[in-house]
């Protein structure tokens, strides 16, 4: 494989004229084809993916391309088996920073797409309507500290988004690479946000996904956070039913969301360790991603950086957790030797 060919989205790049001829005419039951699956990454050279499922039969019909990215990304093989682990009974965590002198704040995520319905690159505005409706029904029904109230985005005034947004409780509308996806339409209708009065526990819906469950607080208590979002995972599916898939785990739009489609991490003070050449082999050999407080792409502020876990598939989300956890003690105990 030449070096250019190693820069090209990976749709792009295993999408061969093999597999292009073995696609020919071939649609899933929400009329996606190929060409839908790969735009984003035909229109947008430097995206790293470039491929969007419109729904769980999308990794079936489409599998010898999704195969080869799934590998590449997640390190997973076609044959691979997916674990879930949504119990906390016997988990056991200290608080890493019960001063917060260290961790400014904790939060861990998961993705998730109704079975019945396609995803956001497919969907009618009719069914994300539908979406809405469901989700919402179900989220009414939490109690306790998951009790909140939804905030259409259709309806709620500027000020109020541009407050959420610039918080990081609420999504802004998507991307150059999502919008190729056609994730962008008919934007802001079906979509909003749930949340509690303390801002500890949210749900975006219809975003990338039909929904982004998020569990967050300040400081570094992990266990805490992890327990919130497992409670209402297990709650929320006792009303909906979760595309899953026994192979890929909960599926996404996005191929690098699959299994346990989580994202725990933390916004930590690592202003002498990040200065020295080996934070990144170091973060990397605790399968830990360093990404700036702002999101993807984004710069440090003042030593503080956003680290979370890299595997999501084929690992259970108590894994997940543990991984986080583990790799965080270890770099703080780095940071305390400088």
């Amino acid at each position: 494989m030449t070096e250019i060919e190693k820069k090209l989205p990976m749709s792009i790049k295993y999408l061969t004229d093999d597999l292009k001829n073995e696609f020919a005419g071939k649609k899933t039951q929400n009329g996606f084809t190929i060409d839908d699956v790969v735009r984003s990454g035909v229109e947008n050279s430097d995206s790293s993916i470039g491929a969007y499922a419109a729904d769980a039969e999308s990794y079936q019909l489409f599998a010898p391309l999704f195969d080869k990215i799934i590998e590449e990304y997640h390190g997973y093989p076609k044959d691979g088996i997916h674990t879930s682990d949504l119990s906390t009974d016997k988990l056991l965590m200290d608080n890493l920073d019960p001063t917060d002198d260290i961790i400014n704040s904790t939060r861990i995520r998961v993705g998730r797409n109704l079975a019945s319905y396609a995803f956001a690159a497919a969907i009618s505005l009719d069914d994300r309507q539908s979406v809405e409706k469901e989700v919402i029904s179900a989220l009414n029904d939490l109690t306790g500290e998951l009790q909140g109230t939804y905030y259409s985005l259709e309806d709620m005034d500027e000020k109020t988004r541009l407050k959420l947004v610039a918080d990081h409780f609420l999504f802004k509308k998507g991307d150059r690479f999502l919008e190729s996806a056609g994730v962008n339409r008919d934007w802001p209708r079906g979509r909003g946000i749930f949340c509690t009065d303390n801002k500890r526990f949210l749900v975006w819906i219809n975003e990338e996904d039909h929904l982004r469950i998020i569990s967050m607080q300040n400081g570094g208590d992990i266990l805490m956070v992890f327990k919130r979002l497992m409670n209402a995972i297990n709650t929320l599916e006792k009303k909906l039913q979760f595309a899953y898939s026994g192979h890929l785990g909960n599926l996404s739009s996005c191929p690098t969301n699959l299994g346990t489609a989580m994202r725990a991490s933390v916004h930590i003070k690592l202003p002498k360790l990040s200065k020295t050449p080996s934070f990144k082999d170091l973060c990397n050999d605790l399968k830990l991603s360093i990404r700036g407080i702002h999101g993807e792409h984004s710069e440090s502020e003042g030593g503080v950086y956003d680290i979370s876990n890299k595997q999501r598939l084929g690992v259970s989300e108590n894994d997940v957790v543990y991984v986080l956890y583990n790799g965080i003690k270890r770099l703080i105990g780095e940071e305390a030797k400088l």
